[in-house]
């Protein structure tokens, strides 16, 4: 669970600290408010993308730190197993980005990597958003919903490796089949390969840097030569940019002196005499290091020129990179291996390859009775809650057909044997049809939001966060969608950005985004709203800006209705 959430420098955040509650929390605010920072910055917190971009203008880094509380025993065992231990059941997670674009991360002060962060926040937090409600419309995501519900995602990944194991073994007994003459070619052209790859020692990012020193040592003295009329113009012997500045400096402490209005002036031109001194000695010292080498430059040469030739001859031409030379060297390395492998008797490997094809159909065969019987189950669930949506007419189901062909082969893919999608009629009469086709947006936030609250028991994760989740949807279906995340937060706890009152008033806790402008700075600042303060935010989604004693009094009366416990 997420208890304090600490933004400084990010997007338009300057400073915030925010404490979290148990329950279902709203978070509000005016359209362009920054809503979706809050959530930006946790999703950058847990090992989301970092970019220089997200850090507030005029500063040289954001940091965001959060604090959790675990209530999963996976989420234990990866500290354990990572080394990291827990204090009261809580860590604190803190990452930075620097304006250089480097990020870094700590769990309770111990350094991680963006990957580590990424994994151990599964156990924390699952933000649910309109890229995610996207996923509905991707065929190929339906099966692994349908998977989570089954509880068969470790079983599944079992199979994905039978079914890698089963390839490979039959792209081994392929080359075997091939003409013993065309083999052996095959394996000494490979070998010739590898041995000439390998020997080069040849690497990634090597063609850019010798590039880059052949551009300098070949251009030489134009480079010289600029350099040293830029360090003619800094401080040439009838005067330069650094005595024109020295003069200023005195002329401007001196006038200083004489109206203390001009402190800030004279302070200014002499910081930027420091600055344009050290940028001067740093030409000099650069002018001092130039040495024309025509033995590196030839060296360079013949390097790039093997390096080109290596381009054209095992990867895609010039304009391709080293690490594509490389990527073939290592795929011509298992190839070799694999041809090398020491079958003499082709009935061996044959014999392996029908085994493991029984062996993947049997697999493949439970995994889709499984996925029948939960896809039924599944189905009378999510229709259930779309109901309560206000979706009481749709039909949903999880359809299930077997792939195409005859054989084994064609039969099975590397998740089994079933093609999943997920059906939907939206109106009484109307044929079931491909959920990614026909559903409007309104109805994916209100299907992602059934999957989710059957999900829930098998997702690790203590915060469901929902951002957007009332895209295209109003009146009444708003006011059961707020009902229906208060149930939901018996079981989790949950963040909602919303800008409908209807599912506000539902909320235990609410937190409102404000977007100001200071010293013609742009700044936005989040707090938690209770008392009087939440009754004129409730007012405010009701009825916009113009605030009335109307709706003060109707945003009083849900509050009353709907709020609490």
């Amino acid at each position: 669970m997420l208890e304090e959430l600490d933004i400084k420098n990010f997007a338009l955040i300057d400073n915030a600290h925010v404490e979290f509650s148990r329950g279902f929390t709203v978070l509000s605010g005016e359209t362009g408010a920054g809503k979706s920072i809050l959530i930006g910055s946790l999703a950058f917190l847990l090992g989301g993308k970092a970019f220089a971009h997200q850090i507030r203008t005029g500063c040289h880094e954001a940091q965001v730190s959060g604090t959790f509380l675990l209530e999963s025993k996976e989420a234990f065992a990866w500290l354990d197993e990572h080394g990291i231990e827990s204090e009261n059941d809580r860590v604190l997670i803190r990452r930075l980005i620097k304006d250089t674009g480097k990020s870094s991360a700590w769990i309770s002060g111990i350094p991680v990597t963006k990957n580590d962060l990424a994994s151990f926040a599964d156990y924390l937090v699952d933000i649910h958003g309109q890229h995610e409600q996207q996923s509905l419309m991707k065929v190929q995501d339906h099966r692994r919903y349908l998977d989570i519900h089954a509880g068969i995602v470790d079983e599944v990944a079992q199979f994905t490796s039978l079914y890698n194991e089963l390839v490979e073994k039959r792209r081994v007994l392929e080359s075997l089949n091939t003409n013993e003459a065309d083999r052996k070619n095959r394996i000494e052209m490979l070998s010739f390969a590898v041995d000439e790859i390998t020997n080069a020692k040849l690497k990634p990012g090597e063609d850019e840097e010798l590039e880059a020193e052949e551009n300098r040592l070949s251009s030489f003295e134009k480079l010289y030569a600029q350099v040293e009329e830029i360090n003619s113009l800094f401080d040439g012997e009838s005067g330069g940019v650094l005595s024109l500045l020295k003069k200023l400096e005195g002329s401007a402490s001196r006038a200083s002196d004489m109206d203390k209005h001009l402190e800030s002036l004279s302070e200014r031109l002499q910081s930027s005499f420091y600055e344009i001194d050290d940028i001067s000695k740093e030409f000099r010292h650069y002018a001092s290091s130039l040495v024309f080498d025509p033995e590196r430059l030839s060296q360079v040469q013949e390097r790039l020129e093997l390096i080109y030739k290596f381009k054209k001859k095992y990867a895609n031409g010039i304009n391709s990179t080293v690490q594509d030379v490389l990527d073939y060297c290592d795929k011509a390395q298992n190839e070799l291996e694999s041809l090398s492998e020491s079958f003499q008797d082709k009935g061996d490997l044959e014999r392996i390859v029908k085994e493991l094809e029984k062996k993947a159909f049997v697999f493949a065969k439970q995994i889709s009775a499984k996925r029948t019987e939960h896809s039924k189950k599944m189905s009378g669930e999510v229709e259930a809650i779309l109901s309560k949506l206000g979706m009481k007419e749709t039909r949903f189901s999880v359809s299930l057909t077997e792939k195409e062909g005859d054989e084994i082969q064609q039969k099975l893919g590397p998740y089994g044997m079933d093609n999943v999608e997920f059906l939907i009629s939206a109106n009484p009469g109307s044929p079931l049809l491909p959920l990614a086709r026909i559903a409007s947006g309104g109805e994916l936030s209100r299907v992602m939001l059934a999957l989710k609250t059957i999900l829930c028991q098998a997702d690790l994760a203590g915060t469901l966060v929902f951002d957007e989740i009332d895209t295209g949807i109003g009146g009444e279906v708003a006011v059961s969608i707020g009902e229906h995340m208060k149930k939901l937060a018996e079981k989790k706890q949950i963040l909602c950005i919303t800008h409908l009152a209807s599912i506000a008033v539902y909320a235990h806790n609410q937190i409102k985004i404000h977007k100001g402008v200071e010293d013609n700075i742009t700044a936005t600042n989040v707090y938690a709203v209770e008392g009087e303060d939440r009754v004129r935010e409730i007012a405010r989604m009701l009825s916009g800006d113009s605030i009335s004693s109307q709706s003060l009094e109707h945003a009083a009366s849900m509050l009353e209705k709907f709020g609490g416990e």
